[in-house]
């Protein structure tokens, strides 16, 4: 392995600009299988690079190489299902004569059926604007810069198998946004749990009601990410690890989303979740992502459009817990089944204040078992049919624990 290293940093050495690349973006990690991973990153300027992986602690057992670009992306195949991985990304240093000391990273592919255990780290709205000079001079505090930094070094001492964002990556959808108000403070979590956010409206742009935004999703998201296949891929998917399965949607038709797949009873979105629901789900924890709250007592109000769609499937389907965002607070309800609190029913809770600055109730509901404002993040954990969920503030204390059980 380290022959090979030699031998390709020889032949680049001899042909490449004297100028070093530096990595702007990663390594962040997506789109998990029990036998494929995809790790991306990005360079400042075209650069060839490399990556060294294994089994944990064998970091250089396997090695593959990226082409020139500044956009790079290795697909690692071959993997083993259960299994830790740990690697290591190089890129030159400013003298070409050998690397940059290597970021390194790890992670763990997803699990087979008989593990009955998952951990997994959860946030949302970690896009908020930059703050702007006042008309006194001033320019204010990075209030919501200095909560992310909080929040990611909290979260790097959390062990987990990977991440969930509930949308609203950066408060314009805009790619150039994203490294200031998502891959640089978080840039520790994301090298070591891979990323799988559910769509928010931000993704769709400023202007998602128009026609014409028909390429913003794409030009800002779409080309960055990876994530598990599906019918709908970007934009709604699932993935099953160990007793699990995690279904992502996609309601930003219901915020105005031209672009965005329909929920009309006959539409693809809402035959694939019925059949994501039901297809092989025996025994198995259903946890459905969505960035549209379907209760909310936040600033953000529920949205009414995507519940009247959604939460009856829900219920008659027997899903456990629903993770959702874009309001600006941390809120969790009772099990809610057919508007009122109910043992048997659905419980809901809203990750939304990772950047965005946490507001307060605006209303009251009986729905409500649990409400904060503040920046905020969730650890999750399933054993066999226990999950439990753990959410801290930006000073990592415990602000709400709630435990379920597999009905």
């Amino acid at each position: 392995m380290r022959k090979t290293v030699f031998i390709f940093l020889a032949v680049c050495a001899a042909v490449w600009p004297a100028a070093a690349a530096q990595l702007v973006r990663g390594p962040y990690i997506e789109d998990p299988t029990q036998t494929t991973m995809v790790l991306r990153w990005q360079t400042d300027k075209d650069t060839p690079s490399w990556l060294e992986y294994g089994p944990t602690p064998r970091c250089n057992q396997l090695m593959t190489v990226t082409p020139s670009s500044t956009e790079h992306k290795a697909i690692l195949y071959g993997l083993v299902p259960n299994q830790d991985y740990c690697y290591r990304l190089y890129v030159y240093n400013d003298a070409k004569d050998g690397v940059q000391v290597p970021v390194e990273g790890s992670f763990r592919t997803l699990f087979s059926a008989e593990r009955k255990e998952v951990k997994f780290l959860a946030l949302g709205n970690t896009g908020a604007p930059e703050p702007v000079v006042g008309e006194d001079g001033i320019l204010p505090p990075d209030v919501a810069a200095e909560a992310r930094r909080i929040l990611a070094d909290n979260m790097t001492r959390r062990q987990a198998d990977f991440l969930i964002h509930t949308g609203n990556i950066t408060h314009s959808g805009l790619n150039a946004d994203a490294n200031r108000e998502f891959f640089t403070p978080f840039k520790k979590v994301l090298a070591n749990n891979p990323l799988l956010v559910a769509l928010g409206p931000n993704e769709y742009g400023p202007n998602r009601t128009e026609k014409e935004s028909k390429s913003f999703l794409r030009t800002n998201y779409s080309n960055f990410h990876n994530m598990s296949w599906g019918t709908g891929t970007p934009k709604y998917y699932s993935f099953d690890t160990a007793n699990a399965r995690f279904i992502f949607l996609d309601a930003n038709t219901a915020y105005g989303a031209v672009w965005a797949p329909s929920l009309e009873e006959d539409s693809a979105e809402l035959k694939w979740l019925k059949t994501a629901l039901s297809s092989n789900v025996e025994g198995k924890w259903k946890v459905v992502v969505i960035n549209a709250p379907m209760y909310s007592t936040g600033p953000v109000e529920a949205n009414n459009e995507a519940a009247s769609k959604l939460i009856n499937l829900f219920e008659y389907y027997k899903v456990n817990l629903v993770l959702q965002g874009n309001s600006p607070n941390y809120e969790r309800t009772f099990p809610m089944y057919r508007g009122e609190p109910n043992a048997r029913g659905v419980t809901y809770v809203t990750l939304g204040a990772a950047g965005a600055a946490p507001q307060k109730r605006a209303s009251g509901d009986k729905s409500t078992a649990r409400y904060v404002a503040a920046y905020h993040y969730a650890l999750g954990e399933i054993v066999d049919r226990k999950l439990t969920l753990k959410v801290f503030d930006h000073t990592d204390k415990q602000i709400d624990s709630i435990e379920l059980y597999l009905r």
